[in-house]
């Protein structure tokens, strides 16, 4: 029999960390048939891809998307395939559409994601047929994929299906009777394939909808007694717990430390946002990083903190700013729902006396570090203010920065784009993050805050570390390592089947050019989202990606672009359940 798919040529790497070979890989059925030392015959091979100075390696996983909505809709998700990455998780940050109803659903995701509720809660009208978990999952294997899917049951959705929305956004206990349907909806969906349960402790993510409007994620309202009986079930089951601590105080970070410990018991997977190298807090990174020795070392736990492997730049529009959250004044722009009421607090000299005050305090500090002179108009009517910052701007109006930017953005509101990048700025500093035992890399965001980020490519900025250091003649990572960092690694953490290409794998893949991992990584542009049109900031440097495979089947090609089929007919991607493990 002739292959159906032959790869010669390339640098092969298998996922399992072992070093780099050159191989000639034939592909059948949708999976590794054949790894050879010499040349395969070809003759009768329909598709032959030279990957001459290539790295051919296993397709890379996103552990970390808000792609919920966007699967529905438009299931290629062709901008993560079109960066090499074929399995993506679903149900991140508590947020899930497992078991909901459709206003539900809408209501907990597009307000904390950044995607227009005008556009997702109608595709939940439309598309949502399922009642439950395994509806769910047979959803999923009806739709015409793109990359592989799995996903987490959101804490939160779980919270509103039992409690109602009422209820679960207020401090209020659940009933014996709650917690135990908690409880075995948690192990349905771990029954269906779910691979595990997403928690959320940090109150800055607010709500959409009329019902509930500007009030924290139903998982934050839950005490720990709650969340002792849900992480029993992960616990038993072996199945994967994905949280965030406390964004400000950060103190809860040790009760998840805690639920992590394998002392005379099984512990607890815990995969937690978020490590990053914060301008805010520069001392950081050591903390979470010792943290991650201190939970499975000392108490010998299962713990990962996520990594961003890119610098974290963020794009906002007028006083659509995430940061804002993160101290009283700000917070209180957040919560206004009407733009003329936002627009006339701004011009308050009193509230602008707030903000300022509000600004410099030191124990409220989060993500966001506060400092206007590091915020850069890239967007403005006057085209005199592009590539200054606020701080720049004030000091020439004879104001304070504060005013400068309250004045702007009174002005031109949305038209005024600016961007500060809140840390992973230290490129030596992500190295170390990178290398660390205790972290994985992650926290794309894939498929949300589609004004404001722009992740899709993390696995290629990622390499680009790696290949620019072993250029540079400081190695931190073999190219092996970090392959199976972004590939094998996570898929055996969260317990699914992919990561690999060995034989008798199924053929997710990517074929990358070393030479593509530039500076170009890092440009941003703006694309519309495919059926839904919605603009999206994307990075697309198409010189590192050469194709990518899902289920043995050319899904992109960096001459041809993407397969036909792709998204309109099954066959490439596919559920991925989690491993159980009673």
């Amino acid at each position: 029999m002739s292959y159906d798919i032959i790869i010669k040529n390339g640098l092969y790497f298998d996922g399992s960390g072992a070093p780099g070979v050159p191989r000639h890989l034939g592909i059948r059925a949708g999976r590794i048939d054949t790894l050879s030392a010499s040349p395969l015959e070809e003759s009768g091979c329909p598709q032959v891809l030279d990957a001459s100075g290539r790295w051919v390696t296993p397709g890379f996983l996103e552990i970390h998307s808000h792609y919920d909505a966007e699967a529905i809709a438009a299931p290629a998700l062709k901008e993560s395939v079109r960066h090499g990455v074929t399995s993506v998780a679903l149900g991140s940050c508590s947020i899930s559409m497992v078991l909901g109803e459709a206003e539900d659903c809408s209501d907990l995701f597009t307000r904390v994601e950044a995607v227009p509720r005008e556009c997702v809660l109608p595709i939940l009208r439309e598309k949502r047929n399922w009642r439950d978990a395994a509806g769910y999952r047979a959803f999923y294997e009806r739709q015409a994929l793109g990359p592989n899917l799995c996903s987490f049951l959101g804490h939160s959705e779980l919270r509103v299906a039992v409690m109602g929305l009422a209820r679960a956004t207020r401090k209020v206990k659940p009933s014996e009777a709650e917690l135990q349907r908690m409880e075995q909806l948690l192990e349905e969906a771990l029954d269906a394939g779910c691979i595990g349960l997403s928690v959320m402790t940090t109150r800055l993510d607010k709500m959409d909808g009329e019902r509930a409007w500007s009030s924290p994620l139903p998982s934050t309202f839950a005490g720990w007694r709650e969340f002792s009986r849900l992480f029993a079930v992960l616990r038993r089951r072996g199945a994967l717990m994905q949280g965030a601590p406390n964004a400000v105080t950060k103190i809860n970070v040790f009760a998840f430390l805690w639920q992590a410990h394998g002392w005379f018991r099984r512990p607890l997977k815990c995969s937690m946002l978020t490590a990053l190298d914060l301008k805010s807090q520069p001392f950081m990174h050591r903390i979470t990083r010792a943290s991650g020795w201190l939970a499975n070392r000392l108490l010998r736990g299962h713990f990962r903190w996520q990594t961003l492997p890119a610098p974290f730049n963020v794009r906002i529009e007028g006083l659509n700013m995430n940061g804002f959250e993160e101290f009283g004044a700000g917070e209180t722009l957040r919560d206004i729902k009407d733009p003329e009421t936002l627009y006339a607090r701004i011009r308050e000299p009193a509230f602008r006396a707030r903000f300022k005050r509000d600004l410099k305090a030191t124990f409220s500090r989060g993500l966001w570090h506060r400092d206007l002179s590091d915020c850069w108009v890239i967007e403005c009517p006057d085209a005199r203010l592009v590539g200054r910052n606020f701080e720049e701007i004030g000091r020439e109006r004879g104001q304070d920065a504060v005013d400068a930017f309250f004045d702007l953005a009174g002005e031109y509101r949305e038209a005024l784009k600016w961007n500060t990048c809140y840390g992973n700025h230290r490129p030596q500093i992500m190295q170390r993050l990178l290398a660390s035992p205790w972290t994985q890399p992650g926290f794309a965001d894939s498929g949300a805050h589609l004004a404001s980020h722009a992740q899709y490519n993390f696995p290629l900025r990622f390499l680009k570390y790696v290949r620019d250091a072993e250029l540079a003649g400081t190695p931190f990572m073999s190219v092996s390592h970090a392959v199976r960092r972004l590939t094998g690694e996570l898929a055996d953490f969260a317990g699914i089947d992919a990561g690999y290409i060995r034989v008798g794998d199924r053929a997710d893949l990517a074929i990358v050019n070393p030479e593509g991992l530039t500076e170009e990584l890092d440009a941003v542009s703006v694309a519309p989202m495919e059926v839904l049109g919605l603009p999206r900031l994307v990075k697309r440097n198409d010189a590192a990606v050469e194709a990518t495979l899902i289920n043995g089947r050319i899904a992109y090609r960096r001459e041809q672009g993407f397969a036909e089929e792709l998204g309109k007919q099954t066959g490439f991607g596919r559920f991925l359940a989690g491993h159980r493990d009673a």
